[in-house]
């Protein structure tokens, strides 16, 4: 069977001849088997024990298989039922079927189709639970990644975001790198009546230009040299739940069309493919980009910028926060079981809300992170953050400009002008901070 563990079998069936062949039959194949001989009895074991599969007789005085399989609904994963019919009783089978049973065996019937049938019926038993588990373990994860704020605009947009999450609109987020959009997209997700469904992100620069379209939609087998088979995309895994689309002004083009089409038909083509599929999805896209400037330039279609833009949120920055700034330190640093018994005092604190943060809340994450993991103190002072060069200068009172200048300076020095590690220390995207070079004048 290839199990761990024994598949645990109930059958239920007042035929006591064929209970106790199978009971015997089936243990010695490595069943862990326990039988009754009413409908009763079966929702009464079934209440006490994780039964996986469920062999159901239609036909027992009192509480019927029928009758068992509608109390059986009420369970969040009850096991899966195997109805054992005679021929006179097929038709009650098939509505059976309806109600929710997995296959039925017309009697007599031959031992190893039985076994076949039960394993199957175990396997999807099996995955069934595990994607309860996975999605419970997704909750208490939406759960940590909850919004941290006290400031009055960004509340305000949270409840924005918890209302159009109610409608199937597109969502347009802005907002600079490292503020949290794709944690506005989760949070929209997470209140929408397709929670249940799947959240699934792409970021749209990180793809190579050749490849998102099928990324995107999926290809048929032989569609192009490498594709030896089918690929479902992710706007088709999106089915019935949300795809984030990260950085959408970097969309090229010619997909911004296949992507309109989309939003406005529900429908589109694998590439490769001639059969028109269908998928239900909410779409949440997200930019640091004027897209209204790049509609101008030529770069983005103003069809799909006015598709999205209908319900628009602007992330506002760290520097318009800087209130929340020692409620994120508090709980950057308790999540690290590490670090808990250590805090960041008043001064240090003051240090970090001078800093105008080009990186956002990712950059401050990694400055808490890091200052914890090398300071050996239990109160976080100025000195502790030395580790972090930037500080001191911004206790100085120099310009902004001046500060984030030199910060930038010392962290690709420390990395040996390596701009993709020195961005990754940053917290920001590359691009960012080769703009941030560009704009200082430094070229290395």
């Amino acid at each position: 069977m290839g199990a761990s563990l024994p598949i645990k079998l109930l059958i239920a069936d007042d035929d006591k001849n064929l209970t106790r062949v199978l009971t015997t039959e089936l243990s010695e194949s490595g069943y862990q088997v326990s039988a009754t001989d009413s409908g009763s009895g079966a929702v009464t074991l079934i209440g006490k024990e994780d039964i996986d599969v469920l062999l159901l007789d239609l036909n027992m005085p009192g509480l019927g298989g029928i009758d068992v399989l509608k109390e059986l609904r009420t369970s969040e994963i009850p096991p899966e039922v195997i109805i054992l019919t005679g021929h006179g009783t097929v038709h009650t089978a098939v509505e059976a079927m309806k109600l929710g049973a997995y296959d039925y065996l017309a009697k007599p019937f031959k031992l190893e189709e039985l076994k076949a049938v039960i394993d199957k019926a175990y396997e999807k038993r099996r995955l069934l639970t595990e994607n309860l588990l996975l999605k419970t373990q997704l909750r208490r994860q939406a759960a940590g990644r909850r919004i941290v704020t006290r400031n009055p605009q960004l509340l305000e947009l949270l409840e924005t975001a918890r209302r159009v999450s109610l409608s199937d609109f597109p969502v347009l987020i802005y907002g600079e790198t490292g503020v949290g959009k794709e944690l506005f997209a989760r949070t929209i997700h997470d209140a929408s009546p397709r929670s249940d469904g799947p959240f699934v992100p792409i970021n749209c620069p990180a793809i190579p230009e050749s490849m998102i379209e099928s990324e995107l939609f999926g290809h048929e087998k032989g569609a192009f040299t490498g594709a030896y088979s089918r690929k479902m995309g992710l706007v088709e895994i999106a089915h019935n739940g949300t795809l984030f689309l990260d950085e959408i002004g970097e969309l090229p083009l010619q997909l911004q069309v296949k992507l309109l089409r989309i939003i406005e038909t529900r429908a589109f083509f694998r590439v490769g493919g001639v059969k028109e599929i269908c998928a239900d999805v909410k779409f949440v896209a997200a930019t640091n980009k004027d897209l209204r400037a790049e509609v101008e330039k030529g770069n983005f279609r103003p069809d799909l910028y006015y598709r999205l833009s209908a319900l628009t949120l602007r992330v506002p920055s760290l520097r318009e926060r800087k209130d929340d700034i020692p409620l994120l330190v508090e709980h950057f640093a308790q999540d690290e079981a590490d670090f808990r018994d250590k805090r960041f005092g008043r001064e240090a604190l003051a240090v970090l809300a001078a800093y105008p943060w080009p990186g956002n809340v990712r950059e401050l994450q990694n400055v808490v992170h890091r200052t914890l993991l090398l300071s050996k103190n239990t109160e976080v002072g100025p000195d502790d953050l030395s580790a972090d060069p930037f500080t001191m200068s911004a206790m100085s009172g120099r310009r902004l400009r001046d500060i984030e200048k030199d910060h930038i300076l010392r962290v690709l020095k420390e990395v040996d002008g390596l701009r993709g590690k020195a961005a990754e220390i940053l917290g920001i995207d590359p691009k960012t901070l080769y703009r941030k070079l560009s704009r200082y004048g430094i070229h290395q």
